[in-house]
């Protein structure tokens, strides 16, 4: 990192730890120009660092996932308008599973009011939004606990969910890419999700576009093996052609 400034050091530093750096904001901090800030922006977006969005910037490495304060910070409108519709596909009385992931976590908060549920996680955060529903059925994997997010991950996690045939999974991912392609940045998350993709028999995928500019090193599956995703905008056309020819519905959850 000898090659960067100072500012820039600091602007890479603050998008680890909060997700995204937006150029108005950055410039008031430093003192500097919009103009400024763009051209630092620009620099480390070209040596791979950060990738542009409209206003700003978000991480852009593709071995290193953003903090989860971080990605709580990303999306957020989208992140509730694709839990709420997706919390609508579960009916009452079914099983279910729900894995690691900020989105996922908005799709538990919208299921509070279900009755009839058995929900199986990986997610302490998710424990902690569905432990007081009455309605609730509520499992928790076994295994090693992640610090960064709480997520219960390992051999241990993946024999515990093989032990389950459910009706449902609500999965998220970190990146998408274009072949469909479905991506993480751990191992031991992986292994986790493959389980729970094998051990039900509807999984609904959520996530919101910007998966689509993460790079993630770590295949979890393709979207083949997913029968819905719901998401806050159209992909690309040739994303959705391969969703049309693998019979997997894209069901468009839009901000209020």
């Amino acid at each position: 990192m000898d090659f960067l400034s100072e500012r820039q050091k600091n602007i890479l530093d603050t998008a680890k730890s909060k997700g995204r750096v937006l150029v108005d904001q950055l410039a008031e901090s430093f003192g500097v120009s919009p103009q400024t800030i763009r051209k630092d922006l620009n620099e480390l977006c070209n040596r791979q660092l950060l990738q542009r969005i409209h206003g700003g910037a978000i991480v852009g490495s593709s071995i290193e996932n953003v903090s989860y304060e971080g990605r709580k910070l990303l999306a957020p409108e989208a992140k509730m308008a694709i839990g709420k519709r997706a919390a609508r596909l579960i009916p009452n009385d079914c099983s279910l599973f729900i894995n690691i992931g900020t989105t996922t976590e908005q799709v538990a908060r919208e299921l509070t009011a279900h009755r009839g549920l058995m929900a199986i996680t990986n997610n302490i955060k998710a424990i902690d939004i569905l432990r007081s529903s009455p309605g609730i059925e509520l499992i928790i994997a076994g295994g090693l606990v992640r610090r960064s997010d709480g997520g219960i991950v390992g051999v241990a996690t993946v024999d515990f969910i093989n032990q389950f045939k459910v009706d449902y999974a609500i999965i998220g991912v970190s990146g998408i890419d274009e072949d469909g392609l479905l991506l993480d940045y751990d191992l031991s998350e992986v292994r986790v999700a493959q389980a729970i993709i094998t051990n039900s028999r509807h999984v609904i995928m959520v996530a919101d576009m910007m998966k689509f500019k993460r790079n993630a090193p770590i295949r979890i599956a393709h979207i083949s093996e997913i029968d819905t995703l719901v998401i806050d905008g159209v992909p690309s056309k040739r994303f959705a052609e391969l969703c049309r020819q693998n019979d997997v519905e894209i069901i468009i959850a839009r901000p209020d």
